[in-house]
């Protein structure tokens, strides 16, 4: 017999295999968004506020007779906090928070000066301003013994006094504080000094 010859069997060819892609390398940092720095700063600098002086002007507050004393300073950080960008020097920024104590606490007792007028009950006349137990533990002793003449006085009057003789301020910063001149701080302090002269000596 004669065997058949086949004819070689030709394999496809085997495709080339791509080497495996590089994995992804960190992804690339995100920029830091605008004013991040600028906030920061500002954080940092009302919270050192807050640390350096709240008592103080929690104190104040008490002592211009702010029924609501914390609710005062509290929206007092706030404003500051919201125009921290435009405090010219930032080293300004306790003479801004309190001056802005002493607008809010004067806002807030004609407010309800206006509010008491406008009651439907017969006018009787206004009660005196009492300092809750957590106000008044705040001050020292011999400062309680004033309170109750302090919050008889006109506002103004109460204002000069207490950064005067409380707050230790000089006359300037006074004039800044409360908005007015170095002339109408001595008219008020003045005047309240004799004020309250009177008005203690009527308790004895």
């Amino acid at each position: 017999m004669t065997r058949r010859h086949r004819p070689p069997v030709t394999l496809p060819p085997v495709p080339a295999v791509s080497p495996p892609p590089e994995p992804p390398g960190p992804p690339a940092p995100l920029a830091a968004p605008a004013g991040g720095a600028a906030d920061l700063e500002r954080e940092a600098g009302v919270a050192r506020l807050f640390e350096l002086h709240y008592s103080s002007m929690l104190r104040l507050a008490v002592l211009l007779g702010a029924d609501d004393p914390e609710n005062v300073v509290a929206e007092a950080y706030y404003q500051i906090y919201r125009r921290w960008r435009r405090l010219k020097d930032v080293a300004a920024a306790e003479a801004y928070l309190r001056s802005t104590v002493c607008n809010l606490t004067r806002m807030r007792i004609r407010h309800l000066q206006v509010a008491r007028r406008h009651e439907e009950q017969p006018a009787s006349p206004p009660e005196p301003t009492v300092a809750s137990a957590e106000n008044t533990a705040l001050l020292r002793d011999d400062q309680r013994v004033l309170i109750d003449a302090l919050q008889q006085l006109p506002a103004r009057q109460r204002e000069a006094l207490v950064l005067r003789h409380w707050l230790g301020l000089k006359e300037a910063e006074i004039a800044a504080a409360m908005g007015i001149s170095r002339g109408s701080v001595k008219t008020h302090t003045s005047r309240g000094i004799a004020a309250l002269t009177q008005a203690m000596e009527a308790r004895r």
